[in-house]
């Protein structure tokens, strides 16, 4: 029976509270609030021993499920580009936000979340008139700020994509149609970030473009769709916290023909967890204007040139991250029976497997040590013999772990250990010299 089979959650309860999620991050090394030392600065986290594990684990998962595929290469751009690419893209001009400030107290707003024909929401003093604000990040490249150039932070990982099409296709000798995926950093001067690690100024995004002949697109674009759904629904989210949205006429951006949202339910309402546009061929477009290079697709079998349409697929990995956690989130019990689970997909779990000794006897601590030091060539697995052994499966619990291996007086004679499930709490006794199988077995088989 698999892990998945094996949940019983009928009496659980789901994340109902943001605050819950931000307290566990902080207290078992998920999230920290950045310079907090200092005071923080805000909407900036770094990702502490456990969150770093689960976002590479994030990362490698959505990696994997596009470059493995014969149809996509991957890129890794660069940071800062050319001051032009942000000018062809429109964000030099357009990648704005209406800004309104209040004059009493100071506070900021986007006047496109409030009602601008009333007083501030906060004290209720009065409102600027709104101004465009441009969110992206400058910079300057050069010894000398005063002779500088003006550059960016990249505020997508996109563009990067777009200015290498032509570099991709003819190293990897690529035929219509085919992707080029992309992980990296990007940057927003947010008005108005919040909600925890869902809106910040520095975040990454795992974006794929595919390049597909004109006429094709809307076919390619349901496909994306589809598969995309299914990847959140593979790693165990509750297909009741998914649907889609679908930008309407007053909503799409000009480049686009048609663009989806994959929402989430997260605990503050259903928010964006990744954007299937189709982008026609805009970006595309504007670049061989821009650049002046020839940016056309010359089709052998029939003859035709042509600039591609790009189907896009964009998600924010501090989100999906977010969402896993909220997903994952239960609590059972009450009061000091409390059982507080993140239950993970083994695969995303930052720690796959525990091994505790009964107590810290040497006796039992020496051989549980050398135990663990079997599975360090195959994946990350932590060492606990502080407190009870009940306290211990619930701090394993509490961060995700799939799976925990405790070593008792037993196991010295017996050479048998005991294999704790975290979803049900069932245990089985498991001979030593077949334990990496067993845990292996029972991790793929979620």
């Amino acid at each position: 029976m698999s892990l998945s089979d094996e949940k019983n959650t009928s009496n659980s309860k789901s994340l109902d509270d943001l605050s819950k999620m931000v307290s566990l991050c902080k207290r078992r090394g998920f999230v920290f609030q950045s310079s907090e030392i200092y005071g923080g600065i805000n909407a900036c986290w770094d990702y502490g021993p456990l969150g770093v594990e689960l976002k590479l684990n994030v990362k490698r998962a959505w990696w994997n499920a596009m470059t493995r595929r014969p149809d996509i290469e991957g890129l890794d751009a660069a940071i800062l580009m050319a001051p032009m690419v942000w000018k062809a893209s429109g964000h030099v001009d357009g990648f704005t936000d209406p800004l309104v400030d209040c004059k009493k107290c100071r506070n900021r707003f986007r006047a496109d979340q409030i009602d601008v024909s009333k007083n501030c929401p906060n004290c209720g003093g009065e409102l600027t008139a709104p101004r465009n604000f441009n969110l992206m990040f400058k910079t300057f490249m050069g010894p000398v700020e005063e002779d500088a150039s003006i550059v960016y932070l990249r505020p997508e990982t996109a563009q990067g994509i777009y200015v290498n099409f032509l570099n991709v296709q003819v190293a990897s000798r690529r035929k219509l149609p085919f992707g080029i995926a992309q992980i990296g950093k990007a940057f927003r001067n947010e008005i108005t970030p919040g909600n925890f690690i869902f809106r910040t100024r520095e975040f990454e995004q795992m974006e794929m473009q595919y390049f597909v002949k004109p006429g094709a697109d809307d076919e390619w674009m349901e496909k994306w769709k589809a598969w995309r759904l299914d990847w959140y629904l593979k790693y165990g989210f509750k297909k009741s916290n998914l649907r889609y949205h679908q930008h309407k006429e007053g909503e799409l951006a000009h480049y686009a023909k048609s663009a989806f949202d994959i929402q989430y339910q997260f605990p503050f309402g259903w928010q964006e967890l990744e954007g299937i546009h189709n982008r026609t061929n805009f970006d595309l477009g504007r670049h061989q204007e821009f650049s002046k290079k020839n940016l056309e697709y010359f089709e052998e079998a029939t003859k035709e040139k042509f600039i591609p349409y790009i189907i896009e697929t964009s998600a924010g990995c501090d989100r999906s991250l977010l969402a896993t956690l909220c997903d994952a989130y239960r609590e059972e019990g009450t009061g000091e029976d409390l059982r507080v689970v993140l239950g993970f997909h083994p695969e995303l779990a930052p720690i796959k497997v525990a091994f505790l000794p009964l107590s810290k006897k040497e006796e039992l601590s020496a051989p549980t040590q050398r135990l663990q030091e079997e599975f360090i060539d195959e994946m990350k697995s932590q060492y606990d013999e502080a407190s009870s052994i009940g306290k211990r499966y619930r701090r394993q619990d509490e961060i995700g772990t799939p799976l925990c291996v405790t070593f008792d007086f037993d196991s010295l004679n017996d050479k048998k250990v005991t294999v704790r499930h975290r979803d049900t709490m069932a245990q089985d006794r498991v001979d030593m010299t077949q334990l990496k199988e067993y845990i292996k077995a029972k991790l793929k088989s979620f």
